[in-house]
């Protein structure tokens, strides 16, 4: 646009602004979900779950060690992280906003006001505060190329005759293609960008020049995905996927095919593969409740505390539609002004709604379709993150609605006072801010870190735990890798086991001269010094680890676990995983105390379920027997009705009064996610169990009182099915 000027420090100080709201309400330390994991691999330069992240994984260092003077921890420095990619997305969001508001209105002011309106609508939308102070996922990268990708548009459509504006559309094109090495949700731009170049000058596309450099910037951003097999050849302590290459050649194939040819590791890795997604055409859910899913999640983002239902409707509904027919207003300023942008902007919500539900394919919301009782057939938790983009547009969206609502009142009157007149209308853009608040607040949450140092510390030095999946492994990852925190235990996910890599990790990680030593500051008085095991957790060789499979037993199988012959009937079905399971339990119980993070789970699928011995969170496996040798070693068994599972009394009672740390647990107001409820229900159990045992064992009343009051503290419940509050 010919003499527009580009607000750059009203840009600067909206970001800043924005920041500074991430920051009051930042996470203090890790959270739920892949958090712990994103953490610990930008701390460690780690290798996370597929497609291996190396953008995300590589900034986050650099971030890391730019905030080293300040004297943060790891957690609150990546958290930050979070919070700046999102605060830079929203300085562009303005920029765009107020780039268009200048051309459809004389008003200087009305576009700083519509701009203003729409970042801080975009930056407060709930899920884009909520990922936004802490690093939960790696989108708020990918948000930020999203965002700069937009702006970029913008500066080559008014400059497009100049090499400025070429150098705008290639540095757009990178950004997408390196930001995909983040993650691909950076390329979600593409078929609005494409739109846009072919409704304004298709001729920039047959410009020899222009696609020489264009092929030249797509072969660089993409080799930054050689950082993953260039990083798994060093071993460090997350590599998961483990993408070693044998040749360069393969691993080039894979990056630039990304993923479906080369070399098969690196190739596994970048088209998750071990995931065995569906094809889009099989979809796991209906369409139109895969839509409800969507407007079920975009009615959280703008009053998510104006009702207690996850469910869309009742108080809530009103603030949706509000804000749903702003953002309509919103593409009608957009037609009005400028029906190139319109095309872009269109094309790109369209892409990050619609076209993303039909992508990803999710099965039936976690909170919904409570018919199909099958847990399996719903998402384990809320998938809102996936579109975290396009809340933050429509956020922007709605301010350009705020605008064209402002300028549709001022026609034909005096403007004369109208700034006055229209503060009330931009009023409407604190409603997120102010309603979502205490659900994106952050600031008092280290549940998951306490919860991972409760669960290590009830087990022994040099001690084995199988965890099941992310909520119960990445937090330990976190805080072995980056606190510190008994390195000494050896954690194995069950769910990896049945991959080809991770099993051989396990065993050479587990080598006498790589294990770590015990800490002895770590110490209790039921654990203070054990010798270094002499052997790894398996003997077994890579050959043999490649020949475990899954099936039935085909003859009585005995496996001899310390002193104790279990036996497997023919016809017994063992899985890969539990196989593993099984081989480094034999293997590894005489030096190594075996634990499991559930007593249900893996303990139960491998019939074990009977020796198994509560130590606080974890349940320890004793091969003896228990019912006639419980007289002198202080087991009690609980009753009935509360399980039945046999207990260290003492030990427990050791753990839960002197070890365990409940912040951001047991006092916490709001617990937002539902799917991680079964954390503060762990501690509930468990001090209902420990009450019912010290009535079995004749503890006294006054203490039995307290455990029971303590687990009355740890209880929740379901207001309106959704909002979860402590009773107190």
């Amino acid at each position: 646009m010919s003499g527009y000027r580009p607000p750059y420090r009203s840009s600067m100080l909206v970001s800043l602004a924005v920041f500074a709201l991430y920051a009051i309400t930042l996470a203090p330390t890790t959270s739920w979900w892949d958090a712990s994991e994103y953490i610990a691999t930008g701390y460690g330069l780690g290798i996370p779950h597929p497609p291996g992240n190396p953008l995300f994984v590589t900034l986050a260092r650099v971030w890391i060690l730019l905030l080293t003077p300040l004297g943060l921890s790891v957690a609150v420095s990546v958290n930050l992280f979070a919070a700046f990619t999102s605060s830079v997305a929203t300085g562009f969001f303005f920029l765009i906003s107020h780039r268009i508001l200048s051309r459809f209105s004389d008003k200087h002011w009305l576009a700083s006001m519509g701009a203003v309106s729409g970042a801080i609508m975009g930056a407060t939308a709930y899920t884009v505060w909520n990922q936004s102070n802490v690093n939960e996922k790696v989108y708020t990268v990918s948000v930020a190329v999203i965002a700069a990708v937009s702006w970029l548009a913008l500066r080559w459509y008014d400059n497009r005759d100049s090499i400025v504006g070429q150098r705008s559309l290639l540095a757009a094109g990178y950004l997408m293609v390196l930001g995909s090495t983040n993650h691909l949700m950076s390329v979600l731009p593409v078929p609005a960008l494409a739109v846009f170049v072919l409704a304004v000058s298709p001729a920039v596309l047959i410009n020899r020049r222009f696609l020489v450099r264009a092929v030249l910037l797509v072969l660089v951003g993409l080799s930054f995905n050689a950082f993953l097999p260039i990083r798994a050849s060093q071993n460090p302590a997350i590599n998961e996927g483990d993408p070693i290459c044998e040749s360069i050649s393969g691993a080039t194939v894979a990056i630039y095919t990304n993923g479906k040819a080369g070399c098969p590791a690196l190739a596994q890795t970048l088209s998750r593969a071990q995931y065995g997604k569906p094809a889009v055409s099989e979809r796991q859910a209906p369409i139109s409740h895969q839509l409800f899913n969507y407007f079920q999640y975009f009615d959280w983002q703008w009053a998510r505390g104006a009702d207690l239902s996850e469910q869309p409707g009742g108080g809530r509904l009103l603030f949706t539609f509000l804000f749903l027919i702003l953002g309509l207003v919103g593409f009608s300023v957009l037609w009005k002004t400028d029906r190139a942008i319109f095309y872009y902007l269109t094309v790109l919500a369209g892409t990050l709604t619609v076209g993303l539900v039909l992508y990803l394919n999710f099965k039936y919301g976690f909170s919904l379709a409570s018919d199909i009782a099958q847990r399996s057939a719903h998402e384990v938790r809320e998938r809102d993150y996936f579109f975290l983009a396009g809340f933050m547009l429509w956020g922007n969206l709605a301010g350009l609605g705020l605008s064209g609502i402002c300028s549709g009142l001022m026609k034909n009157r005096n403007s004369g006072n109208w700034k006055l007149k229209a503060l009330p209308i931009f009023m409407i853009a604190l409603i997120p801010l102010a309603s979502n608040w205490k659900w994106a607040d952050r600031s008092d949450d280290y549940a998951a870190r306490d919860w991972a140092y409760d669960l290590l510390m009830s087990v022994e030095p040099y001690g084995v735990i199988f965890t099941n999946g992310d909520n119960d492994t990445f937090p330990l990852w976190y805080i072995q890798e980056v606190e510190g925190v008994r390195k000494d235990v050896t954690v194995i996910v069950v769910q990896y086991l049945y991959t080809d890599w991770y099993p051989k990790q396990i065993r050479d990680k587990t080598e006498p001269e790589v294990q770590f030593s015990f800490d002895p500051k770590f110490s209790t008085d039921y654990y203070k010094v054990s010798p270094v095991p002499s052997n790894p957790i398996s003997s077994a060789t890579d050959e043999m680890m490649d020949a475990v499979g899954s099936g039935s037993i085909q003859q009585d199988l005995g496996i001899l676990i310390d002193g104790v012959q279990v036996v497997y009937p023919s016809g017994s079905f063992l899985a890969r995983g539990p196989r593993f399971a099984l081989s480094f339990i034999r293997d590894a119980i005489q030096e190594r105390p075996i634990y499991f993070a559930s007593s249900a789970g893996l303990l139960r699928e491998i019939g074990l379920e009977k020796w198994g011995v509560r130590h606080g969170l974890a349940t320890k496996l004793v091969m003896r027997d228990l019912e006639e040798e419980t007289s002198d070693d202080g087991l009690v068994r609980a009753s009935e009705r509360m399980g039945a599972e046999w207990f260290d009394l003492e030990r427990n009672l050791s753990l839960v009064r002197e070890t365990y740390s409940y912040r951001g647990i047991r006092d916490r107001e709001i617990w937002q996610d539902r799917s991680t409820l079964n954390i503060p229900m762990q501690y509930q159990y468990l001090f209902t169990q420990l009450a019912d045992v010290g009535l079995t064992s004749g503890l006294p009343d006054a203490e039995v009182a307290d455990l029971a009051t303590e687990a009355e503290a740890f209880g929740i419940t379901a207001i309106g099915g959704s909002r979860y509050l402590r009773l107190n």
